[in-house]
């Protein structure tokens, strides 16, 4: 099994990716991720290259999303932990029914789409990550006509399988996406 540098998956993603959105979702999901990593004493590396790269066949291929991805990481020797992990985050999508076995999966579940949340807030109100409040979030993870694609329920299956509050969950985002208000 490898792993990819956190410099080789950014490439990764650079080449496969090319919609600037999904670039930035794939970082928002990594500080997520290894933000998490580091709550929780885990491997900080695997889990952001998981966030980093759990969409790399989206913006290809979204009618078969993951399947190329799972082989590409199949292909490339990548650790079965990322590959359950991007498999199962894709509950529900194209006929999945794969869910979250490990802490990783389940994390990955709970940051993706609620990722979009926070991104079409920022959108919105232009303000840092750090200067957004609890309530303002949980006001729109409530108002299923904003982000209206944005699966609430994938977000609230994966705090619950990760043992966290949807207001624990958001105050941790809160705090990991400040982190992209430094770059």
């Amino acid at each position: 099994m490898s792993l990819p540098t956190k410099i080789e998956a950014k490439e990764l993603l650079a080449e496969y990716v090319s919609d600037e959105y999904l670039r930035y979702h794939g970082l928002m999901v990594a500080s997520a991720m290894a933000g998490y990593a580091n709550l929780y004493s885990e491997d900080e590396d695997l889990w952001y290259i998981t966030g980093l790269l759990h969409d790399i066949d989206f913006g290809q291929y979204p009618d078969t999303h993951p399947e190329k991805s799972l082989k590409w990481f199949a292909d490339w020797n990548y650790p079965p932990e990322l590959i359950h992990a991007v498999e199962a985050h894709a509950y529900g999508y194209n006929g999945n029914t794969v869910l979250p076995q490990t802490k990783l999966a389940a994390a990955l579940m709970a940051c993706d789409e609620i990722s979009g949340i926070f991104y079409a807030y920022q959108k919105l109100n232009p303000i840092p990550f750090a200067d957004m409040k609890l309530s303002s979030i949980k006001k729109r993870l409530k108002d299923k006509g904003f982000a209206a694609k944005i699966d609430r329920e994938d977000i609230y299956r994966g705090c619950e399988l990760l043992e966290v509050s949807i207001d624990g969950h958001a105050a941790n985002l809160i705090n990991f996406f400040s982190e992209l208000d430094k770059k």
